[in-house]
């Protein structure tokens, strides 16, 4: 009997997982297209700043960094807009703003003979990114929260993120590809045309009312959930690490630089499919803690690896562990904040700041290492 129970339970979990899985699928798929812009450019931007304009690496984490930053800084406004004109409306001004975003890439090609400006275009068309990735992610989980339930908040926050990193996969290669074949101007048509396609994905969902907004002051938000904030702030330093440096790293090596991003995301899905459901279960904090830790261990194996299998190994390990970590903390950040600034996640804005100096520090020490191994390498 005890056999049969558990195997009942067990059969009727996996039903309510089949189905959650399936009610989010549409805003998967669209986040999953959505994000392929930022995923083909990971391993093939930071090649095109320093050896195809010719830039100091202090530029490339300049350019790439400003994504990160426009995103983080934009989550209060993409927050608001989703609360007030609803989930899907906000992915929608995403996708608009990425496009944009496409186009100032293709300016900047104009200009390649003038580095400077090409690369002012370039850090433009990246902060548009960036604003458009907020406003995308932001709306989606949103959208995921309404249909699932805040009793959900990890697996929808792991699942809708899982879409948003399986698209870094695909987009390594894919990327790779285009640069080889069409050089950055195959990637300026692609971060331009591919958010567009996402429309048609959008359109015909179904769309959640917005959440009736009662006044909450932003002062009282940020109380309830600076803490997490700050904690999801430092983890994502080493996700910045790995998508801003970690090509240059292994072409300076003499390795292939788009595996890193492939195993890297593929080992955040699998954990986020996998063990998604734990920060629900057994708390947040708790697992935020352990998945810290592994994160770390996997950024110092890639640091000391002698050889390409370790270095891959530990950007698995620093994917496992960074997968969990939003998910963890975000679950203690929502239980924190009342339903209709939910969809704000002042917490990202909060830990903007917090992790500014940690970032400025890591890119003016790696800076001089990074060019000199970059040099050597490519000769």
């Amino acid at each position: 009997m005890d056999n049969n129970d558990n195997e009942l339970t067990w059969l009727l979990r996996l039903v309510r997982q089949v189905r959650s899985l399936g009610a989010l699928f549409p805003i998967m798929t669209t986040v999953f297209i959505a994000f392929l812009v930022i995923g083909i450019a990971m391993p093939v931007l930071p090649l095109h700043v320093h050896q195809g304009l010719e830039l100091s690496t202090f530029v490339v984490g300049l350019i790439a960094g400003s994504q990160f930053a426009a995103a983080i800084l934009s989550r209060v406004w993409a927050g608001r807009y989703s609360d007030a004109s609803g989930a899907k409306h906000a992915v929608i001004a995403g996708v608009m703003i990425a496009a944009a975003g496409g186009l100032l890439y293709l300016l900047s090609l104009r200009f390649v003979t003038e580095p400077a400006t090409s690369a002012t275009i370039l850090l433009l068309g990246r902060a548009l990114l960036g604003v458009g990735e907020s406003f995308i992610i932001t709306g989606a989980q949103s959208w995921g929260l309404a249909i699932l339930g805040v009793q959900n908040t990890s697996k929808v926050l792991a699942w809708v993120g899982s879409a948003m990193f399986g698209a870094f996969a695909a987009g390594a290669p894919i990327g790779t590809a285009l640069y080889a074949r069409y050089g950055f101007t195959g990637i300026a048509l692609a971060t331009a045309l591919l958010p567009l396609a996402t429309l048609a994905l959008v359109a015909p969902l179904r769309r959640v009312p917005s959440t009736p907004r009662m006044p909450t002051g932003l002062l009282k938000v940020m109380a309830a959930v600076w803490v997490p904030g700050v904690g999801s702030a430092v983890s994502s330093v080493g996700f910045g690490a790995v998508t801003t440096f970690s090509a240059l790293l292994f072409v300076a090596r003499g390795w292939p630089a788009w595996p890193v991003f492939t195993v890297f995301a593929l080992a955040f899905i699998l954990t986020r499919i996998v063990l998604g459901h734990l920060a629900d279960r057994f708390g947040g904090a708790k697992v935020a803690l352990i998945c810290v830790l592994v994160e770390a261990a996997g950024l110092a194996l890639m640091e000391l690896a002698p050889g390409l299998a370790l270095a891959l190994t530990g950007a698995a390990l620093t994917g496992f562990g960074y997968s969990l970590v939003y998910p963890g903390l975000g679950v203690e950040a929502v239980r924190r904040v009342p339903a209709q600034s939910r969809g704000v996640f002042v917490a990202s804005a909060v830990a903007a700041l917090c992790a500014a100096p940690i970032a400025a520090s890591f890119l003016y020490t790696s800076a001089r290492p990074v060019a000199a191994a970059s040099h050597q390498g490519c000769r």
